[in-house]
């Protein structure tokens, strides 16, 4: 029976995930590692406070004796990592101190990625749907996706260097449901939703209970490689807007940068460059590696996923105040930017 050590375990998916799998009865020990205490419950999951940045992180795999390693502390979200350079720090010096620990560590026999469909890009010249051979059209240049992109590189890396280990890389798709916080469910809740005009993007969602389940099933399994984690089904921007019961606010397509730039700066939404580009096109994956050799079958298709997150926090009843107060903190933002651009001058 395995010992597993869980990074992340602080928020929480991680927090979840641990504890799960500490209740089953296939695994003997599972050590949850982050820089902070959980505010959420580990259940029979031990806890050590530690930084997968710090070179200690190598310690606690050989104290623990640990055999599988889940790496999910690779965060989404700059807003609640305290930057984009901390949340830079995390995700890619992290994951580099880790898989360095890793590779020293004699008992290691498997390792499991917690990735993103981000690292596929969003362009205009996409396919259809991306297979887990395929790369992006367009590689992402900054934010989540970037480090995404540097992540998966390392784990190649590790895979060569430490054959004898099975690396296992899940690519999710956006994760939805009534209790993740990410800039995708942020964006969901805005009091009116900005669009990008003359494009309807098409989304994949991965529900939360899905994530954790096949995050389970791939410790538990003997799959090895990448596969892409997605519901069935696709749902577009414009259906997802309404059935969240939100006004859609269309935005010329010249004008979005500095749109998005409005919203971070009034803090409504973290808007980065990849997200912008992924509500213009949108992105689909094609999971049919998930089913055949992962044997993963997820209970809940992208539709579905989305109305368990409008059920529970994304109805919209509008409040015409919030509205409103929205309305003019993006107006005041955007004004600021237009005198200190000249664009007075210049548009009138």
């Amino acid at each position: 029976m395995p010992v597993v050590l869980v990074t992340g375990c602080s928020r929480y998916l991680g927090a979840r995930f641990a504890r799960l799998l500490a209740a089953d009865p296939r695994v003997d020990r599972v050590v949850g590692v982050d820089v902070i205490p959980p505010p959420h419950d580990l259940g029979a999951a031990d806890f050590v406070r530690a930084d997968i940045r710090s070179p200690v992180i190598a310690r606690v795999l050989a104290r623990e004796e640990v055999d599988t390693v889940v790496h999910m502390s690779v965060i989404a979200t700059p807003l609640h990592a305290g930057g984009r350079a901390t949340m830079k720090e995390i995700n890619v010096i992290g994951t580099m101190q880790l898989l360095a620990a890793c590779q020293r560590s004699p008992s290691l026999r498997k390792l499991i990625v917690k990735s993103s469909t981000t690292v596929y890009g969003a362009s205009s010249s996409d396919p259809a749907m991306f297979t887990e051979e395929m790369e992006p059209r367009s590689l992402p240049r900054s934010g989540f996706a970037k480090d995404s992109v540097e992540v998966e590189g390392y784990v190649r890396g590790f895979a060569r260097r430490r054959p004898d280990v099975d690396v296992t890389t899940l690519r999710f798709a956006n994760v939805m449901g009534p209790a993740v916080e990410t800039p995708l469910t942020r964006y969901f809740t805005l009091p009116v939703v900005p669009t990008v005009m003359g494009f309807d993007a098409r989304l994949q969602f991965t529900h939360e209970d899905d994530l954790i389940d096949a995050l389970i099933l791939a410790t538990l399994s003997d799959a090895t490689g990448r596969y892409n984690v997605a519901g069935d089904g696709i749902i577009m921007l414009s259906q997802a807007i309404r059935r969240a019961g939100r006004p859609a606010l269309p935005v010329p397509s010249f004008a979005v940068t500095a749109f998005g730039q409005a919203f971070r700066q009034a803090r409504l939404a973290d808007f980065t460059p990849e997200q912008l580009a992924f509500l213009t096109h949108g992105r689909g994956v094609d999971t049919a590696r998930m089913r055949s050799d992962l044997k993963f079958e997820p209970r809940y298709s992208s539709a579905e996923a989305f109305a368990t997150f409008v059920d529970v926090r994304g109805t919209g009843s509008l409040d015409s105040d919030r509205v409103k107060s929205a309305e003019r903190r993006v107006a005041s933002v955007l004004g600021a930017r237009s005198v200190g651009n000249g664009w007075e001058d210049s548009h009138g």
